[in-house]
């Protein structure tokens, strides 16, 4: 195993698998699990022209946040554009990369190109809950492109009704020099933006994780806390790449 391959598998220990049909009688499995899923993909719809249908809340243009070059509002975040998605990252203040949260950097990693959602006229920026220098390193050991504020000076009002402190994505409009908040989610929901899982789904193994229903024998990779199916060795899993590439991962300000 490589030092941040997660598996507890016994490697001379095949794992149960699925039974095996012949090619009529699987496809005729695969179409009748196929009317779930296009059910459930009309019911993503409906969700969403519901949420379109949704009302808004207007939010204090001015709010405070810190980008690049100091401060900023979060008017400015659009850049000009009159969407805005801003994911709230986590973050543990003073503490190392090894450190941060596995499931912020799971689902940030993930976001890359953004010229589609500009072609809709939406703006994708991180809004980080910790300081900015801090939170800049962090980004630039990562390697990501993406716009990155701390929502530090306006954390309690951005997120007002909220959990500061635990992952959000939160949806803007602007109407002018006027912000309006039009839809919010958090913990499972921000799955949204990930596609590694979407793809394991796929599979016969799935997820690997305790919680899912599997048959008898499907693979774990995960024994138990404290460690997380978003984490090996001690790290964010997509940190173990940035490391293999010999990044640096001081977070200290200035160093």
């Amino acid at each position: 195993m490589t030092e941040h391959d997660s598996s507890t598998q016994d490697p001379d220990r095949a794992p149960a698998r699925p039974p095996v049909a012949d090619r009529a009688a699987f496809e005729a499995e695969v179409a009748r699990l196929r009317l779930r899923e296009k059910a459930h993909t009309r019911e993503g719809d409906a969700i969403a022209a519901a949420r379109r249908r949704l009302p808004m809340v207007e939010v204090d243009a001015n709010l405070e946040l810190t980008g690049p070059d100091g401060p900023v509002t979060l008017l400015d975040a659009f850049e000009g554009r009159r969407q805005l998605i801003a994911y709230y990252f986590m973050w543990h203040e003073g503490h190392e990369a090894a450190d941060q949260c596995e499931g912020c950097t799971w689902v940030t990693n993930q976001v890359r190109e953004l010229e589609f959602l500009h072609s809709r006229d939406i703006t994708y920026a991180v809004f980080c809950q910790g300081p900015y220098e801090e939170s800049r390193r962090y980004r630039e050991f990562m390697g990501w492109e993406m716009p990155w504020y701390s929502a530090l000076p306006s954390n309690d009002e951005l997120l007002t009704g909220r959990q500061v402190g635990s992952m959000h994505i939160v949806c803007y409009l602007r109407e002018g020099d006027r912000v309006y908040e039009t839809y919010w989610t958090t913990l499972r929901g921000v799955e949204v933006m990930d596609y590694d899982y979407a793809l394991i789904d796929l599979t016969a193994y799935g997820r690997q994780e305790l919680w899912e229903d599997s048959p008898s024998g499907w693979p774990q990779t995960m024994d138990a806390p404290p460690e997380h199916p978003m984490r090996t060795n001690g790290r964010p899993i997509p940190q173990w790449s940035r490391i293999e590439e010999g990044r640096s991962d001081d977070l200290t300000p200035g160093s």
